[in-house]
């Protein structure tokens, strides 16, 4: 049986000689990584640009899913995000926006 208890109530029960597990919970803050830690990133660093310089030349093949006419969408509710990472995700795919790297789904 697990029992939470005070530093205070810690005390008491070694003092009477019991025997018991001490844990102590600490929120750790995630290590922030940045691009230049990744060894196989600092030896090629010609190969990754800073930022990318557009979208690669049309191909030969343009690729879009076409849609059966009449037939339902498959609907779905999007990943639960943390506030913070929503924040984040909306505005890495608004600036993926105006770049022109992506564009609203054209199959609503």
């Amino acid at each position: 049986r697990l029992k939470v208890v005070s530093c205070m109530k810690v005390k008491k029960y070694v003092d009477r000689g019991s025997y018991l597990f001490v844990v102590q919970v600490v929120k750790k803050e995630p290590i922030e990584r940045h691009l230049e830690d990744v060894p196989v990133i600092c030896k090629f660093a010609d190969v990754f640009p800073e930022d990318l310089p557009g979208l690669p030349p049309p191909q030969q093949v343009e690729f879009e899913i076409e849609l059966v006419p009449g037939a339902a969408l498959v609907v779905r509710a999007p990943y639960r995000l943390a506030p913070s990472k929503m924040k984040e995700l909306a505005k890495k795919l608004q600036e993926l926006s105006d770049k022109g790297f992506i564009r609203p789904s054209s199959s609503l």
